[in-house]
């Protein structure tokens, strides 16, 4: 069987994500289609707004064929390190297919991977050696001189993060690049019956109703399930910022710079987390850096942990249907990486495969009461769920 692979959050899924997924078995012509998907926290640095285990129902139920849980590690990291973790994976299991969206879906994804690593190979840092500016920013004037225009779409940026990835995998993947419908990544508008993840999580906020903007099982669920936001951990972060040591501030994974005397004096005077955010809030740093920073802080994540985890990475099964299963039997003899359909005790404690997983995920388990790690199986949508 030949698969094609997406690398998505589903946060929460909606007809965007219907649309694309269609496409990419359409575009691709494979028989199944895999997805590597975000955990419960997500890339911008929030809490998924439902849990893992409900967003691979919505998915399979959707077009998905086999979930696959990205990496703790890989997900609450910049576009690079996000789309390395998930390129990853798909590559674990022979996948040399990918399918993503993009607002410039004319554009030479892994002709200009290819332009960047040899512009970096250059002797003394080529065009990447102005240490004035941040990489961003370099990188970002090297693609507007290599394509004549400004790119700043974010799917276009992760699409070029992915080529990035591709390149340092050798993986040898074909890319599908579907076209963006709809608002853009961010944005609060509605056009027709599309809007992005960002605008359905706000519209749910504010009591709307979305149920043109969503698949009717995304409703359904949406409106049992118990929806997660930062209000639900904030007192934990402002507990932890309050009680931990500066030594243990600077353990955690992306604090530089000094962010630990930043984010424990932003935590004065602060009523909630929007405005913990605003008082930590410089030019040097984004809204989404530092809400990853808050992230891996109250998840007490720290540097030595996050090497671990990405040094030793697993596939982690999260569900498929009857195809999906087919083919991940298929691949399992050749598969690159250890392949996990039920979590064992060992994994989830210190130095442990999952030991991320298991200390972050123990608040959503308190939060909605539900296991999320030891002892669960894969969803078998259509099969008869274990």
């Amino acid at each position: 069987m030949q698969a094609v692979g997406m690398i998505a959050e589903f946060n929460p899924l909606h007809n965007g994500h219907v649309y694309a997924m269609q496409a990419a078995k359409r575009g691709s012509g494979a028989d199944a289609l895999v997805v590597v998907m975000s955990p419960n926290y997500v890339q911008r640095g929030e809490v998924a707004i439902v849990d893992k285990w409900t967003r691979t129902k919505l998915a399979l139920q959707a077009g998905a064929d086999l979930v696959l849980e990205l990496p703790l590690a890989s997900a609450i990291q910049s576009a690079r390190e996000f789309a390395f973790g998930g390129v990853q994976q798909l590559a674990a299991l022979g996948i040399t297919n990918l399918a993503f969206g993009s607002e410039d879906s004319d554009l030479d994804f892994a002709g200009l991977a290819q332009k960047r690593i040899a512009a970096e190979a250059h002797p003394a840092g080529g065009i990447f050696s102005d240490y004035t500016q941040t990489y961003a920013s370099q990188l970002a004037q090297f693609y507007a001189t290599e394509t004549g225009r400004k790119i700043t779409a974010p799917n276009t940026m992760l699409g070029l993060a992915y080529a990035d990835a591709d390149a340092a995998l050798h993986a040898g993947m074909h890319f599908f690049v579907i076209p963006r419908r709809g608002a853009a990544h961010d944005s609060q508008l509605v056009r027709d019956e599309f809007a992005s993840g960002s605008a359905i999580r706000h519209a749910l906020r504010q009591g709307q109703d979305v149920r043109t903007l969503v698949p009717a099982s995304t409703q359904a669920l949406l409106e049992q399930e118990r929806r997660m936001s930062w209000a639900d951990f904030w007192p934990l972060l402002r507990y932890r910022l309050q009680t931990a040591t500066l030594d243990e501030l600077r353990a955690i994974d992306q604090m530089s710079e000094g962010l630990e005397y930043r984010l424990r004096g932003g935590i004065v005077g602060a009523a909630d987390f929007a405005d913990f955010l605003h008082a930590v809030k410089s030019k040097r740093y984004t809204y989404a850096r530092l809400r990853r920073l808050a992230l891996a802080t109250m998840l007490n994540m720290r540097s030595d942990a996050v090497a671990f985890s990405k040094a030793n990475p697993v596939v982690h099964v999260l569900g498929f249907t009857a195809r999906g299963q087919q083919f991940l039997h298929e691949r399992k003899k050749t598969a690159t990486l250890p392949i996990v359909t039920r979590v064992a005790a060992d994994m989830l404690g210190t130095g442990g495969v999952l030991e991320l997983e298991g200390h972050a995920d123990s608040l959503v388990e308190t939060i909605t009461g539900r296991r999320q790690n030891y002892g669960r199986r894969p969803i078998m949508e259509g099969m008869g769920n274990a």
